[in-house]
């Protein structure tokens, strides 16, 4: 899980052109306050796998309408993204819970000095601090209220649902090794509406196809010189910088930078092991494991967003 500290200050960047605390504060909190609850869930509950199921559907219910407040956005959704992939490793035997939740706690208070520092090397021009955050979308200002309850109703709705089916599929299946794959569902989810969704899914699976050929294309320039930690760190610096570039331009290009960075990112820093293990298979494997993830995800959020439309209408009076 060591990757969490190279994505999780990505994610801040790619949302403020400034140094923001509050902002840091709510994915740190959101961080150690779901994994708290996880260890707690899993600590007491999991030889009861229906109460387990119902604690986890309040405990992802309270993190979709969270999502759908600005202020409490990044608390949501790093809830939903770090608590589902929580309970999926806590599930198997053997997992030391306390290890993975002090490293995930080490990675979250190292977004402060990390961010710290990059805004203060390459600190933006002076003016208006700009928080890009990503709440719900709801209808412009001039629809009725009602409607923008009933959006923000279908939205938790969505997101819930599309929760609690990633939480039954990594529970009853054994996909340890598709972090990343489960991770994407929830990045897919980000927006909290189906056109968003269907947009960030073809982002999603873009953005990773850049990341996994600039990675095979690191490891074999490199080839026997990947031995070579100077030269590998150069190729890798060089490879992230395009990316970042990518991040710092905002809308699809930021996405599709930040999707490139993550798949370019795990594969190199966890699999990759100069002279005893290549990555060629962990690079493979992730793309595929990401756009298939990504695939049934839109088709999910596709079914959903029309039966949720069918089911929770606006009253009749406001049509």
């Amino acid at each position: 899980m060591d990757f969490f500290a190279i994505l999780l200050p990505t994610f801040i960047i790619a949302r403020a052109d400034h140094f923001n605390v509050s902002l840091i504060n709510q994915m740190v909190l959101g961080i150690v306050w779901v994994s708290l609850e996880v260890n707690f869930i899993c600590g007491f509950l999991q030889p009861y796998p229906w109460l387990m199921t119902v604690a986890v559907a309040i405990l992802f219910m309270s993190k979709c309408i969270a999502m759908t407040k600005p202020s409490g956005y990044l608390f949501g959704f790093t809830g939903l993204l770090v608590g589902s992939i929580a309970l999926n490793f806590m599930s198997y035997p053997g997992f030391d819970s306390e290890e993975f939740t002090l490293t995930l706690w080490v990675s979250a208070l190292a977004i402060y000095p990390i961010c710290g520092l990059a805004y203060y090397l390459f600190s933006e021009p002076d003016h208006e601090p700009e928080y890009k955050s990503e709440p719900a979308k709801l209808q412009p200002k001039n629809v009725p209220v009602q409607h923008a309850h009933i959006d923000v109703l279908r939205q938790t709705a969505m997101g819930w649902t599309i929760s609690m089916l990633a939480f039954l599929i990594f529970q009853f299946g054994d996909l340890s090794d598709s972090v990343s794959a489960q991770a994407s569902i929830f990045i897919v989810l980000t927006p909290m509406t189906f056109i968003g969704a269907m947009a960030a899914a073809k982002i999603r699976i873009s953005g990773t196809l850049l990341g996994c050929v600039a990675g095979m294309a690191i490891q074999l320039g490199l080839s026997s010189w990947a031995n070579n930690g100077l030269l590998f760190l150069m190729a890798f610096a060089i490879a992230v910088g395009f990316f970042a570039w990518l991040l710092a331009l905002g809308g699809v290009k930021g996405g599709l930078g930040f999707s490139a960075m993550s798949a370019l990112s795990v594969p190199l820093t966890t699999t990759f092991q100069p002279g005893q293990q290549d990555a060629f298979f962990a690079i493979v494997y992730r793309f595929s494991s990401i756009t298939f993830a990504v695939i049934l995800t839109s088709l999910a959020i596709w079914l959903t967003h029309h039966f949720l439309v069918r089911v929770i209408k606006v009253p009749h009076e406001y049509d």
